[in-house]
C-alpha cells in the first residue's frame, strides 16, 4: 500500500502489512497512551481487584485521568440491587487498584447501576421488529444466541441504509 507524501499522518510511503497502532491517528494514539494502559489493565485484572463475589455484579465502564480540574475517576457499572455491597467495599477497591499499579491511580469511584433483565428484553424486541418474516424464521433456527443477535443487528443496519 502506498500513500501520498502530503498526507498528514505519514511522512513516507509504507508498503505491505503494518501494525494496527500505525493505522491510528496521532490524537487517538495519545489518548491510548495516557488512559488506555490503566483501563485495559483494570479490565484484565478486575476479578483479582474486586474479588469473586463482587466480580459477578460489577465491571469497570470507563476511566477518567486526573487533570487541573478534577481527580482520576473510575466509573463502575453495578447490577441493580447490589449497589450497597459495592459501596461498602469502595475503599478496598481503591486500595487494591493503587497497590496493583504501585502508585495512586484512582482517587474517586463513581457507580452507575444497570438493570440486566430489561437490556436483554429490549434486544429481543428489537430483533422481532426489525427483520422481515422470511428472515425471522431463518434467524430463529440458529441455536447460537450471540450469532442470532448479531444477525438481527445486521438486518437492522442493512434496512436503515
Amino acid at each position: 500500500m502506498q500513500y501520498n507524501k502530503n498526507f498528514k499522518q505519514r511522512n513516507s510511503s509504507i508498503q505491505g502489512l503494518r501494525s494496527f497502532r500505525d493505522t491510528l491517528p496521532k490524537k487517538i494514539k495519545k489518548i491510548i497512551d495516557k488512559k488506555g494502559h490503566i483501563y485495559s489493565e483494570t479490565l484484565n485484572n478486575w476479578k483479582y481487584i474486586v474479588g469473586d463475589e463482587l466480580f459477578k455484579y460489577c465491571y469497570p465502564k470507563s476511566f477518567k485521568n486526573s487533570n487541573r480540574f478534577g481527580v482520576s475517576t473510575l466509573v463502575i457499572m453495578v447490577k441493580r440491587g447490589h449497589e450497597v455491597d459495592v459501596e461498602y467495599s469502595k475503599q478496598e477497591i481503591m486500595d487494591k487498584m493503587n497497590n496493583f499499579f504501585g502508585y495512586s491511580v484512582v482517587e474517586k469511584l463513581k457507580f452507575t447501576s444497570f438493570n440486566d433483565e430489561t437490556e436483554i428484553s429490549n434486544v429481543e424486541t428489537q430483533t422481532i421488529n426489525v427483520t422481515n418474516n422470511k428472515f425471522k424464521e431463518k434467524i430463529k433456527d440458529v441455536k447460537n444466541d450471540k450469532l442470532k443477535k448479531s444477525l438481527a443487528e445486521l438486518t437492522r443496519v442493512f434496512r436503515e441504509k
